[in-house]
């Protein structure tokens, strides 16, 4: 089946590609959302922009729809650009990697069911730890790209994590209470290398900004 895939060029969404071609689908296209609402309920990444790099690395045609990002506007961006993917590439379904988001998924799968598409979510009801050793265990290199909770400080942009670090980050969402695969927005993530890349992205100018619990870090690669 040709299926397109929201992608952010997080975790998530990049080993949603990994599981869906694993199961056989046939990755048409991706789709990357721009919002310019940092607070978006649907989008959010400080590294949006980079997705292109990663689909090129990919050898996949990638497609970008900008959004305001003003709550449920937002949707009939992202309606607008499924249906003008189905048109253009003949796809029968969305890949997503949503994991617990009811919000996101429920928006996403009223929106396939109106373009009369499949919605397959591959993560879904995972378990984060068994998650993140899967993630691991298949050499995805990930690093953080934003953190929004408490418990997670600045210290942790642009590290990339590993089978040492995982467990401090296990140690601190026990403490402080946050979702290990941050489903709640306590974190963002940038992956920068995989078995789905020909060659490894690398980090050659950031910037960092952000006040109290709340900190981002932009990146260039190449």
């Amino acid at each position: 089946m040709k299926v397109a895939v929201l992608f952010s060029g997080g975790k998530d969404s990049t080993y949603a590609i990994y599981l869906a071609k694993k199961y056989g689908y046939k990755i048409a296209c991706l789709i990357s959302i721009i919002s310019k609402n940092e607070d978006s309920f649907m989008f959010h990444t400080p590294t949006i922009s980079k997705t292109k790099k990663q689909a090129k690395t990919m050898n996949i045609p990638i497609v970008i729809q900008n959004t305001s990002g003003k709550k449920e506007e937002e949707l009939e961006d992202l309606e607008r650009v499924i249906k003008k993917v189905k048109d253009e590439f003949k796809i029968k379904g969305i890949i997503t990697g949503a994991i617990q988001s009811i919000y996101q998924a429920s928006r996403i799968q009223k929106i396939c069911d109106k373009l009369n598409l499949e919605c397959f979510n591959p993560l879904w009801q995972k378990d984060e730890l068994e998650y993140w050793n899967e993630l691991l265990d298949n050499k995805f290199e990930i690093i953080i790209t934003k953190v929004a909770c408490e418990g997670l400080y600045q210290g942790w942009l642009g590290k990339k994590i590993n089978k040492n670090n995982l467990k401090n980050l296990i140690d601190l969402s026990k403490k402080f209470k946050f979702h290990l695969g941050f489903e709640g927005g306590e974190a963002e993530s940038f992956v920068l290398n995989c078995p789905l890349f020909k060659k490894q992205l690398k980090i050659v100018d950031s910037k960092i900004s952000g006040e109290k619990n709340s900190w981002k870090m932009e990146v260039e690669v190449e």
